[in-house]
């Protein structure tokens, strides 16, 4: 129903036809598809980042272990235990303290050390990462 007002301007009393809708839901579903791949890759770009960086905190730690202890970790509790890491962190991608995979070594990294141990610490998961390497490789 179209009415004159005062003013000489026609005004619709209506609400919105169907057409209107289906328009601004398609353009909402448009904008949508659009945004949850982006979402979706800037997570697992989080996860990878969060990855790497307790990867070489561990890392850093035994080699630290190692130097300061003369003998290379048997677990990666012995870190926690001795001081110098609060506590195990989640991998991410598995969302699990216990996936981490550890790498022993009979080779000493000083001739200091006494004992061989862990060397090296990876993911426990068997996802690739964004760049084509499985993460357990990282």
């Amino acid at each position: 129903m179209v009415k004159r007002t005062n003013s000489g301007l026609m005004r619709k009393l209506q609400g919105f036809t169907l057409i209107e809708l289906m328009v601004v839901i398609s353009i909402i579903l448009i904008l949508v598809a659009i945004a949850v791949p982006m979402y979706e890759a800037s997570v697992v770009r989080a996860k990878e980042a969060v990855l790497r960086q307790d990867l070489k905190t561990m890392r850093d730690q035994i080699d630290n272990y190692t130097m300061d202890k003369e003998k290379a970790p048997q677990a990666l509790q012995d870190l926690v235990d001795a001081g110098y890491l609060r506590k195990i962190p989640k991998d991410p991608f598995t969302g699990s303290t216990d996936t981490w995979q550890v790498e022993n070594s009979d080779t000493l990294i000083s001739l200091d050390q006494t004992e061989p141990g862990i060397s090296d610490v990876h993911s426990g998961s068997n996802l690739v990462g964004s760049d084509g390497t499985a993460y357990s490789s990282w």
